[in-house]
């Protein structure tokens, strides 16, 4: 008996082992499957001569969208007038009132409000006539992108633009047309932010005379538990509110910015 099981064993392997050296020859005698007709190749676009493909140019698309809140914060009007809001509610110690929401909204509106002739004549000058087919598109990124470098330049401190021009191993420059735009972006931004500080200097002053006078009294008349914030925060609004502070903060950013 073990015997025969032996041999029952052997048969079985050696008739799978045959079965699986056959397989290829059974593959190679089927008749082959019909290929599916290959797609065309949809070319649309081009870069220096060369074809661009639609997701090629979906991907370029998706990735200049992302950009967009990278470049409102450092190429317009934003950052000088978000830094001064915080910083004027910072000056009143009223914790998170106005909301962050708040802040954002009337920044968006004001930086809309200051850059939007720069932007018109951006459209005008560069988008327009290139979207009519007049000019090419190497023109119209020149003349959409002059209005733009001429409002930053209007704001770039010298000292910024030459510390820069320094980093990236340049000299002096012959014109405002040869300084590199990496170059232009950074020292716009720095300019910005020491521009917003010295703003926000100027509107904390009337408040800290306010801490420090409700603190003097507080201490001379022995109240030294009772937290000189919680008394002057009510003068503080008190005293924004009679002097117009919103309108008065708001026209004075509006007037900060250098003309075109």
């Amino acid at each position: 008996m073990p015997l025969q099981r032996f041999h029952s064993r052997f048969c079985w392997q050696l008739a799978i082992l045959f079965a699986l050296l056959a397989l290829p020859l059974f593959a190679w005698a089927a008749p082959a499957a019909p290929s599916l007709p290959a797609l065309p190749d949809v070319n649309v676009g081009r870069i220096g001569g060369a074809p661009v493909s639609l997701p090629l140019q979906t991907l370029l698309l998706m990735t200049a969208i992302t950009l967009l809140p990278s470049m409102l914060l450092v190429l317009t009007a934003f950052t000088r007038i978000i830094i001064v809001l915080g910083l004027l509610r910072q000056a009143m110690g009223t914790g998170q009132t106005p909301s962050n929401q708040v802040l954002l909204g009337l920044s968006l509106f004001l930086t809309a409000m200051i850059m939007m002739p720069v932007w018109d004549k951006a459209w005008s000058t560069g988008m327009a006539p290139y979207l009519d087919g007049q000019i090419d598109f190497q023109t119209a990124w020149t003349l959409t992108t002059q209005p733009l470098r001429a409002f930053m330049l209007a704001q770039v401190r010298e000292t910024d633009l030459m510390t820069f021009a320094g980093l990236a191993g340049h000299g002096s420059y012959a014109g405002p047309d040869a300084i590199p735009f990496p170059v232009l972006v950074a020292s716009f931004v720095t300019s910005e932010l020491k521009t917003a500080f010295e703003i926000g200097f100027l509107i904390f002053i009337p408040f800290v005379i306010i801490d420090l006078v409700v603190s003097s009294v507080l201490m001379s008349m022995g109240m030294m538990m009772l937290s000189p914030m919680l008394i002057s925060a009510p003068f503080k609004i008190l005293l924004f509110v009679l002097v117009d502070g919103w309108v008065l903060v708001v026209g004075t950013l509006a007037a900060s910015f250098n003309a075109v």
